[in-house]
């Protein structure tokens, strides 16, 4: 069913992207705040004056349990539709997933797979996911509820949204749709191909993690990789530099309180560094921030790149501004952060982790604008993905250990050890982990980006091929193109639209045939 706007959603629009949040979650706060940039970029292009059609938002009324017939309570989730290069009512669709936050209009303008739209005369729909965005239930965000809010769940909103779109905008029963996502969407492509392959006719998924995993640790190998990385600005130099920054910062967390004070001043924190606790959170925000510089190297609207970040951690006093207390890898890591609060709008880098557990365990709407909450939930009930650096040879702080990673499943929700990682086990074989068995499915990735080791990255058969694209972060392929791009990501761009005209071709076949 689709229905007009909803009133009552409308002032989460006015919430603060960047509000006081958690330091495990400054790469999710990234994240947004690139796709948040790149979107607002889009819409920008969209409205000019070869514009043909904005695009459309729409709510679909979708069972809360779709897996319960006797349960007829609803929950309403919106939609983007773009139609302006759809030429025929049997031409394909393209759907892109949303995932773990806000979808908004330039989801259907910009990217791929709005740039692929005109050579096949697609219509273009995005699908925000439940729990998230403005795709929330009215009754919030407690238990009772997040119960409700799964992959699995996902999947069966996007089959039934293929079924009432489908009638909506009269497409044609033979009109072949594709799927496409990135990172925990691009999962959710995949899978939709593999558990719906009669509704779904082929998936583009990019850096999709459909490997869940419980203790993450070669998220950091990669970002140790890639600091030595050349053809990004990286160095062996480089990489030494960024050890050598934080074990200057363990020095003087394990000093005097006189150096602490000086420590959370200097490094812009929000409040003491008296509690070990906030000492590991602290560290756990500076991991995110260096590996956020590799996880979005090179992306339009990312406050810092790894070849930035080298030249921080190596540069000259320059970089201190007139403060040039202690060796100069430390003082780059302090310049990184400057650069980073400022440009995600935060005054001060929270620490304290009695404040994360706090906000986390808030149920209300008007606190959940990125879906911190809800996100915790799933790596607890399903995915895992916990990053840390307790390995020999881990370049950063060995704090945050996964032990206490595990402690806010049961601070926030009460879930035990014992059944995040039963939950870990249970997902990798319902969907089969990075063997899925889907046909008709692209995987991509780039090998600078820590999540591609938990993808994809060689075919694992005729009908199920990869690419791995060098030097290339988290998405990239899915951004807008740029004068900057590299060959090799030119070039990936043109083996997914070679792909996807096979399977069109193939489509349109069976079109001939009768028996899509």
């Amino acid at each position: 069913m689709d229905i007009g706007p909803v009133p009552w959603l409308g002032p989460l629009l006015l919430v603060s992207l960047w509000a006081s949040s958690a330091p495990a979650s400054l790469l999710r706060r990234l994240g947004e705040h690139i796709l948040r940039f790149q979107e607002s970029s889009a819409l920008g292009l969209g409205l000019g004056p070869d514009s043909v059609t904005l695009p459309k938002e729409g709510w679909l009324e979708q069972p809360l349990d779709p897996f319960n017939a006797s349960d007829r309570r609803s929950l309403l989730q919106r939609y983007w539709v773009n139609d302006q290069h759809w030429t025929s009512q049997d031409g394909p669709v393209f759907l892109h997933l949303g995932g773990e936050g806000s979808l908004g209009p330039g989801s259907v303008m910009r990217g791929h797979p709005a740039n692929l739209a005109p050579i096949w005369g697609a219509l273009v729909i995005s699908l925000e996911h439940r729990f998230y965005g403005l795709s929330i239930p009215a009754e919030g965000l407690d238990m009772a509820q997040l119960r409700f809010l799964s992959s699995r769940h996902a999947l069966a909103d996007a089959a039934s949204a293929h079924l009432t779109l489908s009638r909506l905008f009269n497409v044609s029963s033979t009109s072949p749709w594709i799927c496409f996502g990135g990172s925990y969407a691009g999962s959710l492509a995949a899978w939709a191909r593999l558990k719906f392959p009669h509704l779904f006719f082929a998936s583009i998924a990019s850096s999709a993690p459909v490997r869940a995993t419980l203790d993450f640790s070669k998220y950091n190998d990669v970002v140790s990789r890639s600091l030595m990385n050349t053809a990004i600005g990286g160095s062996l130099e480089c990489r030494a530099a960024a050890s050598a920054a934080f074990a200057e910062v363990e020095r003087r967390l394990r000093a005097s309180r006189g150096a602490r004070a000086a420590l959370s001043v200097e490094l812009g924190a929000c409040g003491s560094l008296e509690r070990a606790e906030d000492q590991a959170e602290l560290l756990g925000a500076l991991q995110a921030l260096v590996g956020g510089a590799v996880q979005y190297d090179g992306q339009a609207g990312a406050p810092l790149s790894v070849r930035q970040l080298c030249r921080f951690l190596l540069g000259d006093r320059g970089n201190c501004r007139g403060n040039c207390s202690g060796p100069a890898p430390y003082r780059g890591l302090r310049r990184a952060v400057q650069v980073v609060t400022h440009g995600l709008g935060q005054r001060c880098l929270s620490i304290s982790r009695a404040e994360t557990v706090a906000q986390l365990r808030v149920t209300e709407l008007q606190v959940s604008s990125v879906g911190d909450r809800q996100w915790l939930y799933q790596t607890c009930t399903e995915f895992g993905y916990y990053v840390t650096c307790e390995v020999p040879g881990c370049p950063f702080s060995q704090l945050p250990a996964l032990p206490s990673e595990l402690e806010l499943c049961e601070q926030v929700f009460g879930l035990s050890t014992s059944s995040v990682a039963q939950a870990v086990a249970q997902t990798n074989s319902y969907y089969g982990g990075q063997t899925p068995g889907a046909t008709q499915v692209l995987f991509v990735n780039g090998d600078t980006d820590p999540w591609h080791v938990l993808s994809v990255t060689q075919p694992l058969g005729p009908s199920e091929p990869a690419l791995l694209i060098p030097s290339a972060s988290h998405c990239l392929d899915m951004a807008p193109e740029r004068p900057s791009d590299s060959p090799g990501l030119r070039l990936a761009r043109q083996k997914i639209s070679q792909q996807l005209q096979t399977w069109l071709g193939l489509a349109k076949e069976s079109q001939v045939r009768g028996v899509v």
